[in-house]
């Protein structure tokens, strides 16, 4: 089973990250999880991100301002029962929440997807997307408050399944949530075709050996992943969670967005292909999409190297 014991909470006081503090909370209580509260303060906002930060123009008098502000934002969370450090770093904040994430070592991180307004907006959505390109644990983005759609706890979890190795993690972690949090677990398997559905081709159309051989495969395809769906899926235990197993047709991340809607989900569980230069493409093109757009937090998790 996938566990969490080490959570890193950025928090940048904007409403985005105070409302991530509720979400790493659920987490640690499920997991019986410590969380280290990072608030990386950064003088230079308008500076160059590969520039360094002079810790040295920080005044103690700052530091301690800052992390009092911090530990406020945890107690206001109603953290109290929880194992919880503080920390203040000061330099670019992706760089530093990264090389927290290596030290602790932390299992999970648990970061805002955008900041308040304006400047603010377009710097955190900076910091999550490089620390979701580089981390090497798991990541839950959580969505602005206003636009979120779930509930705590979580009471339907959406996960995507493309039958890799860390798609099959990512449906342990995924059930391993629901089991905890008593929620309804949907897995979602999505067939992508070279054309855009809708709509399909019409095979009316189409010569009438290539129609039947194209609907056969069709089918094929569609069997084929329902059985891998409901062999994963298998038989709940008592008391277990009980897997809704769908197929869908078209392009990955709208389809996961889409299911994500018809069931109301509170969490969509993604496994990453790893997050090299070569994975990027794929990370772009489904994960970087789903955590975009998702109006409920979404949990990716790499593969393991």
């Amino acid at each position: 089973m996938i566990m969490f014991k080490r959570i890193l909470c950025p928090i940048d006081f904007s409403p985005t990250s105070l409302h991530a503090i509720e979400h790493a909370a659920a987490v640690a209580r499920w997991y019986q999880a410590s969380i280290t509260a990072l608030h990386v303060h950064n003088p230079f906002v308008m500076s160059v991100p590969e520039w360094p930060v002079p810790a040295q123009d920080v005044t103690e008098a700052t530091l301690a301002r800052v992390q009092a502000e911090t530990a406020a934002c945890l107690k206001a969370a109603s953290v109290g029962d929880l194992d919880v450090r503080v920390l203040v770093d000061v330099g670019q904040p992706a760089t530093r929440i990264l090389e927290r994430a290596r030290t602790l070592p932390a299992d999970l991180i648990v970061i805002g997807t955008h900041g308040a307004s304006g400047f603010e907006h377009l710097v955190l959505g900076s910091v999550t997307e490089k620390v979701l390109r580089k981390a090497t644990c798991a990541v839950l983005t959580v969505p602005p408050h206003a636009a979120r759609t779930s509930a705590l706890p979580f009471k339907r979890v959406l996960c995507a399944v493309d039958f890799s190795v860390c798609s099959l993690r990512a449906f342990d972690l995924a059930r391993s949530l629901a089991q905890e949090s008593h929620a309804a677990l949907t897995a979602v398997s999505v067939i992508e075709w070279p054309w855009l559905e809708p709509p399909a081709p019409d095979f009316a159309e189409l010569p009438a050996e290539q129609a039947a051989a194209l609907s056969g495969y069709r089918r094929h395809r569609e069997t084929s992943a329902l059985q891998q769906l409901t062999k994963l899926a298998g038989d709940p235990a008592p008391g277990g969670v009980t897997v809704e197993p769908r197929i869908s047709h078209g392009k990955a991340h709208v389809e996961i967005l889409r299911t994500a809607a018809d069931i109301g989900a509170d969490l969509i569980v993604i496994g990453v292909h790893g997050r090299n230069i070569l994975d990027l493409n794929v990370f772009g093109s489904t994960t970087h999409q789903v955590v975009r757009q998702a109006t409920c937090p979404v949990l990716t998790l790499r593969s393991v190297t």
